[in-house]
């Protein structure tokens, strides 16, 4: 039944979703600084929403039968892991740039277009999203009946949608405690931190 196919499409994508990442990691430190929150929650959701139809639809089988394409993702989304990792330990190293970050009524300094390519980053040069979007969730919304498979994709971009929405404006919370810039230190040490383990977990798994 098509509502059957929303909540298995809903709970895996769910359960997937959930798990720390670099893509939940900025979106985390978006929704604290209240900049560009809304964008970046639609880019993630609409982008997810395409994965996972993508690999309904069949892509999950091409990129497991291209090996070389996955590489290529690897190897950029390392590097790009890597780079981000080391901008914000670099930045935690300098208290009177987070003080300009510090919560400021929702006023934005950074422009909007850098922040959606690095959204786009994080989502498209990460090879777990092929494996675990649009290969793994993707395959099995391709077990549902065609009739079904619009509604296990519309499950799938559900749960994407209420997750980004719950990080991105739930993170404001936090303001009062990142209205410091030591606590921005702290966030910076750890994102950075976080992007460098996941790079080497990313370029392990490749290997």
């Amino acid at each position: 039944m098509s509502h059957s196919s929303f909540l298995t499409g809903f709970a895996l994508s769910g359960a997937l979703i959930v798990a720390i990442g670099a893509q939940n990691a900025f979106l985390l430190r978006q929704g604290i600084k209240r900049e560009h929150v809304w964008p970046v929650v639609v880019l993630c959701a609409l982008s997810d929403a395409l994965l996972i139809a993508a690999g309904v639809a069949g892509l999950g089988a091409l990129v497991q039968q291209s090996p070389g394409l996955l590489r290529a993702i690897t190897v950029l989304g390392t590097l790009f892991l890597v780079a981000y990792g080391l901008c914000s330990l670099w930045a935690a190293r300098h208290p009177g740039s987070l003080q300009v970050a510090a919560i400021s009524g929702g006023a934005s300094t950074t422009p909007l277009l850098p922040v959606l390519l690095q959204a786009a980053a994080f989502t498209y040069l990460n090879p777990h999203v092929y494996l675990d979007t649009v290969l793994l969730v993707g395959s099995v919304g391709a077990q549902q009946s065609p009739a079904h498979q619009p509604w296990f994709v519309l499950g799938g971009t559900a749960a994407s949608v209420v997750w980004f929405v719950s990080l991105g404006y739930g993170a404001r919370w936090l303001a009062p405690l990142f209205a410091k810039p030591a606590a921005w230190r702290v966030l910076d040490v750890l994102i950075g931190l976080t992007m460098l383990v996941l790079a080497g977990m990313v370029w392990r798994h490749a290997g």
